[in-house]
């Protein structure tokens, strides 16, 4: 009974009006008190518990990621790298249909709040309660979770309870939203928000967004337009009007429903608004719009390197897509347009000429001209499409042939425009495979900056690069390698003469296999001719025996200098090398013919020059790397044989006589063609005083080419685009590339070319040299074998 009465006697204390109404407010004043020390422990991230959130002085320096910038040599901005495409756009010019379709969807109280609207607390509430989510942040709460990813640091206590850390998450977005309300202005938030809110397609801020959806700026949206746009903000993927496009006019008649809500639109303007379709004019801007495409794919992968390689050489983190690095490229943008207008003038005009050689044939051909029935299958099992069938439903299954198979709807390229047209993966891939590719390369030969880069036929539908990525034979390209090194090592002069007759090799010891090369014509004339002649017309036969001119050391002595003039593929020292039957780079052809040019000294070739912080401060100024390879002499003597491409009778180079402009003049131009077995690969490298160039023409795989040597040979295929290329060059004076002579060493007589003279005279260049000068070119042969960079570029 006294513990009844002890109970009854608590009760009615506690129940007294006055101590009842005292109990209520403290258990509120408790959590009043409560509530600010948790939301204070939530601002100072008490004990690591609920993750950073940003201070008044990380909100006064909002750090967003900048994108690199990539310059050529005549400081013209050639592209940029990037995560998150944004361009900045000045409140006074945001589209009004912008700023209403925002505010009658997202924050009709924007001007009203302070950061924070209350109806937010309830879509917590209903969240804990019913487990909805419901989204009802304002813009400034939103601009806080996209500028200082306020929902991507989360706490030690939070990662183990998800519906406390949904209300941690709300409270950092509303202190967040709460100190940049004080911190800008409302104009600043709105501008701030709309530069960096993410429309999807890569498309960050409302200039880009309106670019990528409807090809305008974005003062020039209509409200219909604006209204898509802003109904991308609730979910980009399932609102795109490109992958999801009844969602998109569904939420795009959302958006116009709340105007006329909030009486920005009348209800028949509302009404004739939603019938309306989306008619878009869709294009993604990416890395690689814009001239030099290969090119900066080429950069972008050096310059990954590098910022891995000196972020940890000094303990920084340099990060290329958002440190804000200023690139300066080699590249010449006006040289760089003149080598793309040439490879499309020539590509478009020879790509007719193999549509209509091989019209309703197909081109891969084996040995025996006959179709190669397995080409399609390998080439099918290489793409990523049919290999994820084959993953899926098994190799051979009936599902694999019919989704392959199938005829849907597409865009192909053609040099005219995309063409629409139904293939199926098989029709697409044999239609793709029928085109012709090609590279070109220019380089200043003396400080071996390259000027122009042109890896393929078009970057969109054909990316590999076919300058530096792609290896194939040089044919007679590497014949000049094979003439340079038997010139420098015997000093024979380009006077130098030699019957055109069969030359055998010994291929076993014991001599029961032989190897003849034939010529192109597949007979030997009898004719005695100059060394000049013979690399002129492209003998094979005097190629070959100057391939065996030093004894069965020629080959190795051969590899030898074409390592030291930067070739660095798979060279076998064999009797074959002399007609180019081992594969190299363009990039690296370019680099050896410049040695000719350059008096005998190799310099690698080169495509950026330096690279600064986004303060101005140089990080790294990059110097040449050079080799002395022959002497001055050698090289001018190698000049002069290439220039008998244009001046001797039977020449391959002079088809560049039509074109205007190119020879003469006081003009020296030298060159020579490479042609492969089957007419695989075309090839023409050129050389002036000022630059070397060159370039690759043939097929995807060795299979697909030309028939017959008229169309086949490099000087139809490849030197076309190099004449195109140079008569643009020549006629554009800002550039300071005229018509000259190259510079002969003043040791060589004026008449030591000329041969009637020389059978007389000079022998050979021996008896231009001093011993002097053959033991200090000896010694800077040897002292100056480069050694391979960790970062090639």
């Amino acid at each position: 009974m006294n513990i009844l009465n002890f109970i009854k006697r608590i009760i009615r204390v506690i129940f007294h009006p006055m101590t009842f109404v005292t109990t209520l407010w403290l258990l509120f004043l408790v959590g009043v008190v409560g509530l600010y020390f948790f939301v204070y422990s939530i601002a100072i991230d008490y004990n690591g518990w609920y993750g950073k959130t940003p201070s008044f002085q990380d909100l006064e320096r909002p750090e967003s990621s900048l994108a690199s910038e990539l310059y050529s040599a005549d400081t013209v901005l050639l592209g940029k790298y990037f995560r998150t495409n944004r361009d900045q756009v000045a409140y006074e010019e945001i589209s009004q249909n912008v700023k209403d379709a925002l505010f009658a969807t997202e924050d009709i109280r924007f001007y009203e709040h302070d950061g924070v609207d209350l109806k937010g607390t309830f879509a917590i509430v209903k969240y804990l309660v019913q487990g909805k989510k419901r989204g009802s942040s304002t813009i400034t709460q939103q601009l806080a979770k996209n500028l200082f990813g306020t929902r991507s640091y989360t706490g030690t206590l939070t990662e183990k309870y998800p519906k406390l850390q949904l209300v941690v998450i709300k409270i950092k977005e509303w202190i967040t939203a709460v100190r940049l309300e004080q911190s800008y202005t409302k104009q600043e938030i709105l501008t701030m928000y709309l530069n960096t809110v993410d429309f999807g397609s890569n498309s960050f801020g409302i200039r880009v967004a309106a670019k990528t959806f409807f090809g305008v700026d974005q003062k020039d949206l209509s409200i219909q337009e604006a209204s898509v746009l802003v109904g991308l903000l609730k979910a980009t993927n399932n609102y795109s009007p490109v992958y999801n496009p009844e969602k998109s006019l569904e939420r795009r008649n959302t958006v116009l429903d709340q105007l006329h809500k909030y009486n920005y639109l009348s209800a028949t303007e509302k009404d004739s608004l939603q019938k309306l379709p989306i008619e878009l004019r869709y294009n993604v801007e990416n890395h690689y719009s814009g001239i030099g495409t290969y090119f900066r794919k080429e950069v972008s992968a050096f310059l990954r390197a590098w910022c891995k390689k000196y972020s940890k050489e000094n303990n920084v983190d340099i990060d290329l897509y958002a440190s804000g690095l200023k690139v300066y490229t080699t590249i010449d943008s006006r040289m760089q347009k003149y080598a793309e207008e040439a490879v499309e003038v020539h590509m478009s005009k020879l790509q007719e000429q193999f549509f209509e050689h091989w019209k309703g044939k197909n081109p891969w051909r084996l040995e025996n001209n006959k179709e190669d029935s397995l080409f399609m299958p390998r080439a099918l099992n290489k793409l990523p499409y049919y290999k994820a069938l084959v993953k899926k439903y098994g190799k051979g299954a009936d599902s694999v042939q019919i989704l392959i198979n199938q005829p849907k709807k597409m865009k192909v390229f053609s040099y005219k425009g995309e063409i629409d047209t139904t293939f199926s993966t098989v029709d697409s891939l044999a239609y793709y495979k029928h085109f012709l590719h090609t590279g070109f390369l220019s380089m200043d030969p003396y400080s071996g900056e390259i000027k122009a880069w042109v890896g393929g036929i078009e970057f969109e539908h054909f990316q590999y690069d076919h300058v530096r990525q792609g290896k194939r034979q040089p044919g007679s390209t590497f014949k000049p390698i094979v003439y340079a090194t038997v010139l420098g090592e015997t000093h024979h002069s380009p006077c130098y003469r030699v019957v055109d007759a069969p030359v055998s090799f010994k291929m076993d010891d014991e001599g029961e296999t032989v190897w003849t090369p034939q010529n192109a014509e597949g007979k030997f004339s009898g004719d005695t001719m100059t060394l000049r002649q013979a690399m002129a017309r492209s003998v094979n036969s005097i190629t070959a025996y100057m391939m065996r001119e030093m004894g069965k050391q020629t080959p190795q002595k051969v590899v030898e200098y074409a390592r030291r003039l930067g070739i660095k593929g798979n060279l076998e020292p064999v009797p074959s090398l002399c007609l180019g039957v081992f594969d190299v780079s363009l990039y690296e052809m370019v680099g050896a013919y410049g040695t000719f040019v350059n008096k005998g000294v190799w310099t690698k070739p080169s495509f950026v020059s330096r690279i600064e912080d986004k303060h101005g401060n140089i990080l790294v100024d990059f110097s040449k790397e050079r080799v002395n390879v022959m002497n001055e002499e050698t090289a001018y003597a190698m000049l002069h044989m290439l220039m008998g491409a244009t001046q001797e009778k039977g020449g391959t180079g002079l088809r560049l006589y039509r074109y205007k402009g190119l020879l003469g003049h006081g003009n020296e131009v030298g060159g020579k063609t490479g042609t492969t077995q089957n007419y695989s690969d075309g090839w023409f490298m050129g050389v002036t005083p000022q630059l070397v160039s060159g370039c690759w023409v043939g097929g995807d795989h060795r299979s697909i080419h030309f028939r017959s040597m008229k169309l086949g040979q490099g000087a139809s295929m490849a030197l076309p685009v190099w004449a195109e290329y140079m008569k643009r060059v020549y006629a554009d004076s800002t550039l300071g590339i005229e018509h000259k002579r190259f510079d002969r060493p003043e040791s060589i007589p004026e008449d030591y070319f000329d041969c009637s003279v020389q059978r007389n005279k000079h022998q050979t260049l021996d008896s231009l040299l001093s011993d002097t000068t053959q033991e200090h070119e000896l010694h800077l042969d040897l002292s100056n074998d480069h050694q391979e960079e960790d970062l090639d570029f």
